[in-house]
C-alpha cells in the first residue's frame, strides 16, 4: 500500500476504534427516531416538494433579498452587514465586540461561526467565548471539531463525557450520569450567560421582508442568549433567507423530523430584534425588570465567503438549498460508521461536505474525504430539499481528477483503460474501467483468475493500484453471456409472446455473475416474454464512481443509442443489476439529452421489478421453480433507493418461499470502494451489521439482488451467494 493510502487506512482505523461505537450507536438511535417520525407524517413527500421550490426561488432571488433584508433590519433598528469572507467577518464582529467594551461572549450554536473560524478571531482579539449547546461545550472542552452538523458531540460516548467534565471541572463528587452531567453545564452556562457582555447566536432561518430570524433548537440556551445579553450578534450564511413567514412553515415541519425525528424541535423560537423587551441588570435583582437604562443592539452578519459564487456555478448550486439537518449524513453507511472526523471537512461533515468545503474553500478541501461518498443515493430519499448530493460529489471529484498529475505508474493500466479523460489517479482508472478489464479478463480466463490470485501480484496490486490483497477478486468466466445467448438454438420471434424484452448486460453480469444473466433469460421467457439480449457496453456506473464524467457520458450515449431501436420497437428494458438500473433512472439525467433519459427511465426495470408486473398482468407462476430451501435476502441499497426492492420480496413470497429478509441498509461494498486498500476495514466493518444480522441463519441460503452485496455476503460468510431471480429459474 502506497504511502498515502496506509496513512487514510490508520486514519480510518484509529476513528473505527475510539469514535465508531459511539457514532454508530447515536446515528442508529437517530435514524430509527427519524423513520418514526416520517411514517407518521403524511405530508413529508409534499412539503419535500414545496421546500425544494420554495429554495430554488430563494436562490435565484438572493441578491433582491439581500437587499429588502438590509431594509427590514435597519428599519426595526438593527444593523446587516455582508462580509465578503471568513477574514471580513470576523474583522466586523470583533470591532463590534470592541466597541462594547465586550470580555465575554456567550453562543448558542452555530456551523458558521465554526466555518470562519470566529471563536479563534475574537479570543485572538481578547474575548472569552463559551459555547453554550451542551455538545458544542462538551467539544470546545475537549479542543476539537464538531463530528456532525447537528451533534458536534456524538462521536463521544456518556462515559466520554463524565471522564472529561471530572478532568476539566475536578468536582467533589465524580459526574456519572446523564443528569448529572447536563445539571452541570446547565448551572454552569449559565451564569456565563447572565454574565457575558454580547450573546451571538446563529440562525436557522431568516425572513427578508421582516428580518426576522429563526432558531430551532432543543435546548433553551440559544434564546437566553439571544436575549439576556443587551447586544445580540447572529451570524448565519446569505443562504438562509427566506422571503417571509409564509414559507418558513415547510422548513419547519421537516427539519425537525429529518435531524432529530421529532415531531417538531422543542424550541422554535422567532426574533425581529432588536426586540422591545427590557434590557436585564442582573446587578439589581430587587429592581423592577426593565427598570435600567440599558438599551438593545442587533447585529446580523450574513456570510457569503464563496456562496454567492456557488450560486453561478450550475453543479454546486444546489449544495445552497441545504438546511443543514444532518439526514444525509446519518443514511449514509460510511458516516454511520466513522463519523464526522474521518467524512468531512475542515467544518461540515456528511455527503453535503463535499459541496460545502469545495464552495468556501475550494475542491482541493474535499479530496480528502470525497470518495467515502459511494454514490448509493440513500442522502437523495434522506434530505428535505431533494439536493442531489451523490451527483455534487461526483462533479467535485471529477474537478479533482482534471487538476491531479499525471501518474508514473499509469503504464499500469494502459490499454485497459479507453476512457476520455485526461488525467486520473491509477487506482480510479482502473476501477473506472471495469468493463474492458473484465472482457480481457474474460478472454484470457481461466489463466487471467490464476494469475491475478498469485501472492506476488497482488502485492503490486495493492502497492500501485491500491487494490486490497484481502479481497477476493471477481472470477472471470471464459464463456460470456452474449456468446451463451447466441449459441443457443436459433429462436424465431415468439408470436404467443405478451411482451418484448431487451436485457441489459452488465459487466457483471456479461463477464462474471453469468448464471444470474442466464436466469434472466430462462425467467422471463417461461413467463411469456420474448427476449433479446443488448450489447455489452458498460451503462457509465463504473467511470461515475470514479468521478469520470466525460467517460461515464460515453458510455451512456453508447447504451443509449444501442437501445433505442428496442425502444422504437416497443420492447421493454430489463437490467439485473441495480446500480444500473439507478444510472438509467437517475445519473443519465445528468449525462443525456432530456427526451433520451425520459424515454430510457420510463421503460427500464429491475428484473424481478419486471417478473412481479409479468406475474400481475396473469402470466404463469407455476412456470417458475419452487422453493428448494429456506433463504435469507438482501436488497442493494440502489433498490431500495428506486423503491425496486419489494417486488423482489413480493414474488418470492407468492412463490412460497421461507424467507428472512435485512433491514441493515448497506452491506458495506459499494461497488469498488470495498476493493480499495484504504477503505477495506471500513468496508468491512460497515459489512458486520449484516454479518450479524444473518449470524444466526446458517441453514438458509444468502441471496443478494446486487453485485456489491453478492461480493461483500461472499467475503462476510465464506458461502455462496444466489440472485434472487435465480431461485425461480425454471432450467436451473
Amino acid at each position: 500500500m502506497s504511502a498515502e493510502r496506509r496513512r487514510k487506512a490508520e486514519k480510518i482505523r484509529h476513528l473505527l476504534e475510539t469514535e465508531g461505537d459511539a457514532v454508530h450507536e447515536n446515528i442508529t438511535h437517530m435514524n430509527a427516531e427519524r423513520y418514526d417520525a416520517i411514517e407518521r407524517f403524511d405530508d413529508f413527500e409534499t412539503l419535500r416538494e414545496e421546500a425544494r421550490a420554495i429554495k430554488e426561488d430563494a436562490i435565484a432571488d438572493l441578491p433582491a433579498l439581500i437587499e429588502e433584508l438590509r431594509e427590514s433590519v435597519e428599519a426595526n433598528g438593527g444593523h446587516l452587514y455582508v462580509a465578503d469572507d471568513a477574514a471580513d467577518a470576523n474583522r466586523y464582529i470583533t470591532e463590534v465586540a470592541d466597541e462594547k467594551d465586550a470580555e465575554t461572549l456567550v453562543k448558542s450554536k452555530s456551523m458558521t461561526s465554526e466555518e470562519i473560524e470566529m471563536n479563534d478571531a475574537l479570543e485572538d482579539a481578547g474575548v472569552d467565548v463559551w459555547e453554550t449547546d451542551l455538545g458544542e461545550f462538551v467539544i470546545q472542552l475537549a479542543d476539537e471539531a464538531p463530528s456532525h452538523l447537528i451533534g458536534p458531540s456524538l462521536h463521544r460516548s456518556q462515559e466520554d463525557v463524565a471522564e472529561l467534565f471530572n478532568e476539566v471541572f475536578d468536582p467533589e463528587e465524580p459526574f456519572e450520569t446523564a443528569e448529572e452531567l447536563t445539571t452541570f453545564a446547565r448551572d454552569y452556562l449559565g451564569e456565563k450567560i447572565r454574565e457575558a457582555d454580547m450573546g451571538m447566536t446563529g440562525a436557522n432561518f431568516v425572513l427578508a421582508d421582516s428580518g426576522t430570524i429563526t432558531l430551532i433548537t432543543n435546548e433553551g440556551n440559544a434564546r437566553k442568549t439571544a436575549v439576556t445579553p443587551d447586544t445580540h450578534v447572529a451570524v448565519t450564511g446569505v443562504e438562509k433567507i427566506l422571503p417571509s413567514v409564509e414559507e418558513l412553515q415547510p422548513f419547519v415541519e421537516l427539519i425537525s423530523k429529518t435531524a432529530t425525528g421529532q415531531d417538531i424541535s422543542q424550541y422554535v423560537s422567532m426574533f425581529t430584534p432588536p426586540v422591545d423587551s427590557p434590557t436585564i441588570d442582573f446587578e439589581t435583582p430587587d429592581e423592577p425588570l426593565g427598570s435600567g437604562d440599558g438599551e438593545r443592539e442587533f447585529h446580523l452578519v450574513l456570510i457569503d465567503n464563496g456562496r454567492l459564487d456557488m450560486r453561478e456555478d450550475d453543479q454546486l448550486k444546489e449544495t445552497l438549498y441545504c438546511i443543514r439537518c444532518g439526514a444525509c449524513a446519518n443514511s449514509c453507511g460510511n458516516f454511520q460508521h466513522v463519523g464526522g472526523h474521518a467524512f468531512g471537512g475542515e467544518t461540515y461533515t456528511g455527503g453535503i461536505a463535499t459541496g460545502w468545503e469545495a464552495g468556501i474553500r475550494g475542491e482541493e478541501a474535499a479530496d480528502e474525504f470525497n470518495d467515502l461518498c459511494t454514490g448509493c443515493s440513500r442522502c437523495v430519499n434522506a434530505c428535505p430539499v431533494k439536493i442531489d448530493i451523490p451527483w455534487i460529489n461526483t462533479v467535485v471529484r471529477d474537478r479533482l481528477n482534471g487538476e491531479a498529475t499525471p501518474s508514473e505508474f499509469e503504464f499500469l493500466v494502459e490499454g485497459l483503460t479507453p476512457d476520455a479523460e485526461d488525467s486520473v489517479d491509477p487506482q480510479k482508472r482502473l476501477f473506472g474501467n471495469f468493463g474492458t478489464l473484465a472482457e480481457l479478463g474474460s478472454k484470457t480466463a481461466p489463466l487471467s483468475n490464476w494469475l491475478a490470485d498469485l501472492g506476488p501480484v497482488r502485492s503490486l496490486m495493492d502497492e500501485y493500484l491500491g487494490v486490497a490483497p484481502d479481497r477476493d477478486l471477481p472470477e472471470f468466466q471464459r464463456e460470456t453471456l452474449e456468446e451463451w445467448f447466441e449459441s443457443r438454438t436459433p429462436r424465431a420471434p415468439n408470436a404467443d409472446a405478451t411482451r418484448k424484452v431487451v436485457l441489459y448486460p452488465d459487466a457483471y453480469t456479461n463477464y462474471v455473475l453469468t448464471e444470474r444473466g442466464k436466469a434472466a433469460v430462462r425467467v422471463l421467457e417461461a413467463l411469456g416474454a420474448h427476449v433479446e439480449l443488448a450489447s455489452p457496453i458498460e451503462s457509465g456506473r463504473a467511470p461515475v464512481s470514479q468521478g469520470m464524467v466525460d467517460t461515464a457520458t460515453e458510455q451512456a450515449e453508447a447504451v443509449a443509442a444501442d437501445l433505442a431501436p428496442y425502444l422504437e420497437a416497443e420492447f421493454d428494458v430489463v437490467v439485473v443489476e441495480p446500480s444500473d438500473l439507478a444510472m438509467f433512472r437517475r445519473e443519465y439525467e445528468k449525462l443525456l439529452e432530456a427526451d433520451t433519459h425520459e424515454r430510457l427511465a420510463e421503460n427500464a426495470y429491475d428484473v424481478m421489478e419486471y417478473v412481479y408486473g409479468l406475474l400481475e398482468n396473469g402470466a404463469d407462476a407455476d412456470a417458475l421453480a419452487d422453493p428448494v430451501e429456506p433463504i435469507a435476502y438482501h436488497s442493494h441499497c440502489q433498490q431500495r433507493t428506486l423503491g425496486a426492492e419489494a417486488y423482489t420480496e413480493a414474488v418470492l413470497e407468492e412463490q412460497g418461499f421461507d424467507m428472512v429478509t435485512s433491514d441493515v441498509e448497506c452491506c458495506g461494498m459499494a461497488g469498488s470502494f470495498g476493493y480499495k486498500s484504504e477503505y477495506y476495514e471500513l468496508s468491512m466493518d460497515v459489512g458486520e451489521d449484516l454479518h450479524d444480522q444473518f449470524a444466526d441463519e446458517d441453514d438458509r441460503k444468502l441471496v443478494a439482488s446486487g453485485t456489491s452485496c453478492t461480493e461483500q455476503m461472499s467475503d462476510l460468510f465464506a458461502r455462496d451467494v444466489t440472485h434472487p431471480v435465480e431461485l425461480i429459474d425454471p432450467g436451473r
